[in-house]
């Protein structure tokens, strides 16, 4: 029996380090627009949705190919509610007002243009392995995370000072999410309400396919490495 899954993609309106960031132009589109297109492309959902409580994004979301059959409530707009709250009444809404049942989520964060088609099906894949019950993608650290220091008092110290004279290539490679997507079986999600289930498996990804987008540093940061990757390609 074949599995259906949907895509959420969250996008708020009230971010402040950059303003309209979910929809803010990158490089010749809304940023968002990188999100819905790739999900659509992939193949692997019955629906593709946006998660706002904006009728701009809202409109530029299904300029683009993505429903929004709904806005967010209050609870899940201010600058407290959490990711799995955001989905959690996604899912709800979909089962108890439009009687849609969906066996896998895929929540796709609206900041993510590096993501491809390629990255979700293989992660996909992953989720139906035995013993799995969400998959996100991961990216190495660049630098042996066990060597970092801290500022304390202007004074420079280690944070495990234990590791000061261990070569970097003998301790213990590290990861951290590279904040793409997250493949999570509904009924894990509803259960556990969390991206991260004890059987969770992770992708690992190039430090140049990801970029955390939270300042204009960062945005610029990523304009660099799309361009990058881009050329990269076309060679």
């Amino acid at each position: 029996m074949s599995q259906k899954n949907i895509a959420i993609i969250p996008a708020r309106s009230g971010s402040k380090r950059i303003p309209h960031k979910n929809i803010k132009n990158f490089l010749g589109k809304p940023i968002i627009a990188y999100s819905i297109e790739t999900a659509l492309q992939s193949g692997l959902f019955e629906e593709v949705m946006v998660s706002t409580d904006d009728k701009h994004i809202a409109k530029i979301a299904q300029d683009y190919g993505a429903k929004v059959p709904f806005f967010r409530s209050s609870e899940t707009s201010d600058d407290f509610a959490v990711l799995s709250d955001v989905i959690l009444e996604v899912i709800d809404n979909y089962e108890k007002k439009l009687n849609r049942h969906y066996d896998n989520i895929c929540c796709l964060l609206a900041t993510a243009p590096f993501v491809s088609t390629s990255n979700l099906q293989e992660a996909y894949k992953k989720l139906l392995q035995p013993n799995t019950d969400a998959v996100f993608p991961i990216v190495k650290f660049g630098f042996p995370i066990q060597r970092a220091v801290k500022l304390e008092n202007q004074t420079v110290k280690m944070i495990w000072p234990e590791n000061k004279n261990v070569r970097s290539q003998d301790l213990e490679p590290a990861y951290h999410d590279a904040g793409l997507f997250y493949w999570i079986k509904t009924n894990v999600f509803k259960k556990q309400k969390t991206f991260w289930p004890q059987h969770t498996a992770g992708m690992e990804i190039s430090r140049f396919a990801a970029q955390d987008i939270d300042t204009p540093e960062d945005w610029k940061l990523a304009e660099l490495k799309f361009k990058f990757l881009k050329n990269e390609t076309e060679i």
